[in-house]
């Protein structure tokens, strides 16, 4: 770095800033957006850089050699995993620590990082959903007809949850639609012949559901030691499985309404 004591502290800090957001935007445990943020820090030649973070909130704050205090807070609106962002974002910042280039050369590479994010068409996703949950089915005993049902499900929970992203509903009321719908096509299916066993067809579909990565990162958080964040994602993630549970029950109970004693 040869900017001196000419860096522009307040710059430092906001691309510090939006190294962190978009790391735990991108599903980055806690302790690893703490970690960025003070590591860029600490290579601008600042000690004095604090950082808190939980799961949907992060504030950073530093004090200059001038003893001039600065701090950024960003909240973060719900949001994914995205394991291909998680690792460019890694990357970046341990290049950025490595080499400490200029203040327009670092905020140029985050600038390019965010331009190029690679999304995925819907087509993709809905493939995705499809193969997913029928590869799920013969794990737990269904057969290759179970299979294409349950990729089906897997296809209508895709499509439930873009619908109701689009109209803003939050988490839990997206996952309970989403297993209403999936009980209610599995038992559809079983009923017209196609499908052999409605309970395989139903939990594999339920999987691409299931929050595994939030329920494992939150382990990591309570193991590392930020217990705030651990329990808030432990929390949410029961809190999905009870709504799994629930939208399950509500296709069972609508099933019972529209096909009486056939289910």
């Amino acid at each position: 770095m040869n900017e001196g004591l000419s860096l522009d502290y307040d710059r430092l800090l906001n691309l510090s800033m939006e190294m962190g957001y978009r790391l735990l935007e991108s599903g980055a445990e806690i302790y690893r957006v703490e970690e960025s943020i003070q590591r860029l820090l600490q290579a601008y030649g600042l000690t004095t850089g604090e950082v808190f973070a939980i799961p949907n909130c992060i504030i950073a704050s530093l004090v200059t050699p001038e003893g001039q205090v600065l701090t950024r807070v960003r909240r973060m609106p719900s949001h994914g995993t995205d394991i291909y962002q998680l690792e460019r974002c890694n990357d970046l910042c341990r290049h950025l620590c490595a080499e400490v280039p200029p203040m327009d050369e670092a905020e140029k590479r985050m600038a390019d990082l965010l331009v190029s994010r690679q999304y995925y068409s819907f087509p993709a996703q809905l493939v995705a959903y499809f193969v997913g949950a029928a590869a799920f089915v013969p794990f737990y005993g269904g057969t290759w007809r179970d299979a294409i049902c349950g990729g089906l499900c897997g296809l209508a929970i895709g499509l439930c949850l873009t619908f109701l992203s689009h109209l803003g509903t939050n988490l839990f009321f997206k996952t309970v639609a989403g297993g209403t719908v999936s009980g209610l096509l599995a038992l559809a299916l079983r009923l017209v012949g196609f499908g052999q066993n409605v309970d395989f067809i139903t939990i594999g579909a339920l999987m691409i559901l299931v929050p595994g990565v939030l329920f494992t990162n939150a382990m990591r958080d309570i193991m590392a030691g930020d217990m705030v964040a651990g329990i808030s994602k432990t929390a949410e993630a029961l809190l999905i499985g009870m709504a799994i549970a629930l939208g399950t029950g509500v296709s069972l109970w609508l099933a019972r309404l529209m096909w009486g004693g056939a289910v």
